[in-house]
């Protein structure tokens, strides 16, 4: 389980998404998040599913990948389809007891549970295909107005970086510590979901040791480094907007147009 969440891992690569400036990706996440919220029907959420697809296609990181990294979240979403199936009014289909399902249940579990979906899939092509530093880059250079009412737009994205970059690092630490612990007797699969819950708590103290050891050594290696903020930095890249950034701010434009048309139409599709 710990092996399928892959938030915060980059993928290398050369692929047209990979290419694209950190900024314009940043933005088309906005974008299609406000997409996603904006669908109301089944063409609208087609429609963004197969603008999904083609940017996974695009980015070269593969299908298993992404799938894989829905493995953690697949207890939330099947709550959240439950849930809205048998608490949606409407026409119903099948009643039992106090419990009624009904068409309208049926069609907005649905649709909950694909936009969580495609809302973790669309997020973290983000991550894969945008390395920590353009993506802080990127997040101060958008923000950048802020810091003429002192909001510390660098020190946060320094903060957004970081904490994206060292999940897979404690990912990893907590699997050793497993493992570690299994060979020497630790019983992690057996009993109850408390009980389960309880035989991961000696995992917590040798956690967070290595956890604030690693702080500590970020610490020291900015300082010996003279990291004094934002102020006077200079970046090995600069950021630049290319013809390719502006296809794809136009292809996102048009992306959002048609799913507010859509949703202001008053019939069912």
């Amino acid at each position: 389980m710990l092996k399928d969440i892959t938030l915060g891992q980059y993928f290398p690569g050369n692929s047209i998404l990979h290419r694209l400036d950190p900024r314009t990706k940043l933005i088309g996440v906005i974008v299609y998040i406000v997409a996603l919220f904006l669908c109301k029907q089944l063409l609208s959420y087609c429609l963004v599913a197969l603008f999904l697809a083609w940017m996974i296609h695009v980015s070269g990181v593969g299908v298993k990948a992404i799938v894989r990294g829905l493995r953690p979240v697949l207890i939330i979403m099947i709550f959240t389809g439950i849930l809205n199936l048998l608490y949606t009014g409407g026409t119903p289909i099948v009643q039992w007891g106090f419990l009624t399902i009904t068409v309208e249940g049926v069609w907005k579990a649905i649709y909950m549970v694909a936009r969580i979906m495609m809302l973790i899939m669309g997020t973290f092509l983000l991550t894969y295909t945008t390395s920590p530093i353009l993506l802080t880059d990127a997040i101060e250079s958008l923000f950048g107005p802020l810091k003429k009412i002192h909001v510390p737009i660098h020190e946060l994205a320094m903060i957004m970086s970081i904490a994206l970059r060292f999940i897979p690092t404690l990912i990893e630490e907590t699997d050793k510590l497993m493992s570690a612990q299994k060979a020497r007797g630790a019983d992690f699969e057996s009993g109850n979901l408390i009980e389960k819950a309880k035989s991961l708590v000696p995992l917590l103290v040798p956690l967070f040791v290595s956890a604030f050891r690693r702080a500590e050594e970020l610490a020291v290696a900015m300082e010996s480094r003279c990291y004094h903020g934002g102020e006077g930095r200079t970046r090995l890249r600069q950021l630049k907007y290319n013809r390719q950034d502006f296809v794809a701010l136009l292809v996102l434009a048009l992306l959002i147009a048609v799913i507010v048309v859509l949703r202001s139409l008053h019939f069912v599709v």
